[in-house]
């Protein structure tokens, strides 16, 4: 029965359907939870898995509404400037059915990632599944904001361009912000918490740092 449903919000979604915005923050919260909870089961034992399980599943939606939160203001001040600021309610109702699109196709893709955990994979191997599956729903929230957004471009080609601004902002700040709240998959030589305890630092210091030293 979950397994329809979640077909159904995202043939809706997929759609274009004028959803209300409380259904859909509902549906980043819930299906983000159920994804999350997948991906915090790999670790060690059972307490840390159990732990891990609770952060993973609060972390996922936080993931991504904050990301959105962080890069609406910036994005409502260009469409602003671009003169179409009118349309930033509509603009928005597109954003959160695109971060409803992606939390519920993590959450359709989380028994492909529970299945490569149960197949014995690695943490190196985990963290990559889950960076998979999170691609995968990444291009799926955007086609389906991407349909949302088609009338704003039919009425103004500029929405065109700002629909690629928020892709880029959103892929910009989602890559920090994720890097801000990790861990999500248990580590075996770490302890399980909440945030690592580590000083801030900037994701994309670190995997310019990964680069040059893998070619040295």
């Amino acid at each position: 029965m979950r397994a329809l449903a979640l077909e159904r919000q995202l043939r809706d979604l997929s759609g274009g359907a004028p959803i209300p915005l409380r259904p859909l923050f509902a549906t980043v919260m819930s299906a983000g939870a159920i994804d999350g909870a997948v991906v915090g089961s790999f670790a060690c034992d059972s307490w840390a898995r159990a732990r891990l399980i609770l952060f993973a599943g609060i972390k996922v939606p936080l993931l991504l509404l904050a990301t959105a939160a962080l890069c609406m203001p910036g994005f409502f001040a260009l469409n602003a400037v671009a003169g179409v600021g009118h349309a930033f309610r509509r603009a928005a109702r597109a954003i959160v059915a695109g971060q409803a699109a992606v939390a519920l196709s993590l959450a359709s893709l989380s028994p492909f990632v529970l299945f490569c955990y149960l197949s014995g994979v690695g943490h190196a191997q985990a963290l990559l599944v889950n960076a998979f599956a999170f691609a995968c729903a990444s291009a799926c929230g955007q086609i389906v904001m991407h349909r949302y957004y088609r009338a704003l471009i039919a009425e103004d080609p500029r929405h065109r361009r700002l629909f690629g601004t928020w892709i880029v902002l959103y892929a910009l700040v989602g890559t920090q912000m994720g890097w801000l709240l990790r861990p999500f998959v248990g580590a075996p030589d770490a302890p399980v918490t909440f945030f690592r305890n580590e000083p801030f630092s900037n994701a994309y210091v670190v995997v310019a740092e990964l680069v040059v030293a893998a070619f040295r």
